[in-house]
């Protein structure tokens, strides 16, 4: 048994000799996790929960590098519990049910619990995830599952019901330094062979963005550049903000096109528009196209808006959309993202009106309002019986093109459904329709 354990050590040193930075980060204890306080800081139930190892299933929800499986990983180091890990990503149905048949033999030979990790628990289709329900609502296993996903849309509702979602939020810029001077220092981390300069560290958490998996990575690539410049190899390497720069050249932002930053940055693009701020439609604009989204989504979403928040106080407004619209069709990237700012910029700087969601009333009426009848001088004349309709008063035939006459159903009243805006050319021309009505009847 000492052999094996002494042959263990050797291997689990070997692997963390070569394995990333982040890797051999990983929190041991709750004390080494940096940031979540509101997940695991005193007095959460999370935190009371690991320290008296009395966890139910729970599901970890939060973006990349926030320490879901750091958490995890504490979970493994502080319980008695048999702690066992299956990743979605390849994993199977059958790997489950050997896992919880396993549980099933430690629980009722030794009475030992078993805590299952299941990492990307998104990945799994429903039926894998129904095949751990049963395990999960008796408890022969505890799972706990990790998700950058929104588990609300992602995973089995039974399966939610049955365990506690945590959420976890991107670290702040805080966390990330503490995250950076620890893995400086950390004989598990660089080991004090390395320095770094405020403006390097500055650079980090921007490109971080919140992820502290990301920060660690690009630590160790700029560190591995330092390590090659260093002249003196008596004094910590310095790292600098160009080797910084030039380990991770690009900055990303995370985007899910079709998860939840799909929709909040999509929302944000919309709302700026209608809320008249060119810069910020312009700043979501740039985060949809660096994360790649589909042009036809983006103009489809402005030609939307053109008639929805727009409408007449600006008729220019839906042919510059429909021109938005069919050049990110025609072209598409790069060059259709110059036509996607023009098109954006201008329904920002647009005047507004909503005048064209009378539509929804009208709609309303017609599903839920009585049967009307079509006013009889306003109905086809083409067929037998037509004189017997009334009279039509042709508007071209009176002074101004206007006569005063009843072309809604009885029942119903001029501005029942359509609500004008005092901006622009609708605005205008609802100004001079009444002019030239008050000289018509003069």
């Amino acid at each position: 048994m000492e052999t094996a354990s002494l042959f263990t050590e050797m291997e689990d040193a070997n692997r963390m000799s070569v394995a990333p930075l982040a890797v051999r980060m990983r929190p041991r204890a709750l004390e080494d996790i940096v940031g979540q306080q509101d997940a695991v800081g005193t007095g959460s139930w999370l935190r009371s929960a690991i320290e008296n190892d009395s966890l139910s299933s729970v599901v970890l929800f939060g973006p990349a590098g926030t320490g879901k499986t750091s958490i995890a990983h504490v979970i493994a180091n502080s319980t008695q519990a048999t702690f066992v890990e299956v990743s979605a990503v390849g994993g199977t149905v059958s790997d489950l049910r050997r896992e919880i048949s396993a549980a099933q033999k430690r629980l009722s030979s030794r009475g030992m619990r078993t805590i299952l990790f299941v990492d990307e628990i998104h990945r799994f289709n429903r039926s894998q995830q129904d095949a751990l329900l049963h395990a999960v609502e008796d408890r022969t296993v505890v799972l706990v599952g990790a998700t950058t996903e929104n588990p609300y849309f992602e995973v089995n509702s039974a399966l939610l019901s049955r365990s506690r979602v945590v959420e976890l939020h991107s670290l702040s810029d805080a966390d990330i330094c503490s995250l950076i001077d620890l893995a400086l220092t950390d004989e598990r981390g660089l080991n004090s062979a390395f320095a770094i300069d405020d403006a390097a560290k500055d650079a980090i958490t921007l490109l971080a963005a919140g992820d502290g998996r990301a920060a660690l990575n690009t630590l160790e690539l700029a560190s591995q550049l330092a390590l090659s410049t260093n002249k003196n190899k008596a004094t910590p390497a310095l790292i600098t903000e160009q080797m910084v720069c030039s380990a991770t050249p690009h900055r990303g932002l995370p985007y899910d096109k079709n998860k939840d930053q799909h929709y909040d940055i999509i929302s944000a693009f919309i709302k700026s528009m209608r809320g008249s701020d060119p810069d910020a439609a312009l700043y979501w604009l740039a985060r949809m196209i660096e994360g790649g989204e589909d042009p036809k989504f983006i103009a489809r979403r402005i030609f939307i808006l053109a008639a929805e928040d727009i409408g007449n106080a600006d008729p220019q407004a839906l042919l510059i959309a429909e021109a938005a619209f069919r050049s990110a069709e025609v072209i598409g990237y790069p060059e259709c993202q110059l036509i996607l700012a023009q098109a954006a910029t201008y329904m920002a700087l647009a005047p507004k009106s909503n005048a064209a969601c009378g539509i929804f009333d009208a709609l309303s009426e017609v599903r839920k309002g009585p049967l009307r009848k079509v006013p009889d001088y306003l109905r086809d004349r083409h067929r037998p019986g037509s004189e017997n309709y009334g009279k039509y008063k042709y508007p071209h035939n009176y002074p101004g093109g206007w006569v005063d006459q009843q072309y809604l159903p009885d029942g119903l009243k001029r501005g029942a459904f359509w609500h004008p805006g005092d901006r622009g050319w609708e605005a205008y021309r609802t100004e001079a329709t009444l002019r030239d009505r008050d000289i018509t009847e003069d």
